[in-house]
């Protein structure tokens, strides 16, 4: 299965991405209206410059309660491993687990199309189990 086809069927396709001078505090909140656990910095929202998690948010609100009127660019992760939609998914599983990442920005000529996390990967892959054990009961109480 490639990663587009993952992409195809989640509810919310649009990526949500923020500026490197946005403060923290803004990235908060677009957490949290969107309801998503990251973010992609971008300064036109077609190009990627960094990542922003919640995780960073918290690793950092702990060592120092200024960091809300920070910048993001002060907390984000610069060096962003993406993905490009036709990729495999299982390829896309392997660089999760390797790196310890939860949201991978899917690009096509260096332009921002996706983002994919970890739960859409498990939910895909439970879909896939369910449909194979569904085929395999068939299979067994039709003979």
């Amino acid at each position: 299965m490639r990663i587009q086809d993952v992409i195809q069927h989640k509810a919310q396709q649009a990526v949500v991405t923020i500026s490197p001078d946005a403060t923290v505090r803004e990235l908060i909140a677009l957490l949290a209206e969107h309801n998503v656990g990251a973010l992609v910095v971008s300064h036109d929202g077609e190009s990627v410059t960094g990542i922003v998690s919640e995780r960073d948010v918290v690793r950092r609100l702990h060592a120092d309660e200024a960091v809300l009127d920070s910048a993001v660019s002060s907390i984000m992760t610069a060096e962003v491993r993406t993905c490009a939609g036709s990729d495999d998914l299982t390829d896309l599983m392997q660089l999760m687990t390797e790196h310890r990442i939860r949201h991978v920005p899917v690009v096509a000529e260096e332009k921002l199309t996706g983002i994919i996390s970890i739960g859409d990967v498990v939910k895909n892959r439970i879909g896939e189990l369910e449909f194979e054990r569904d085929q395999l009961d068939s299979y067994v109480h039709q003979t």
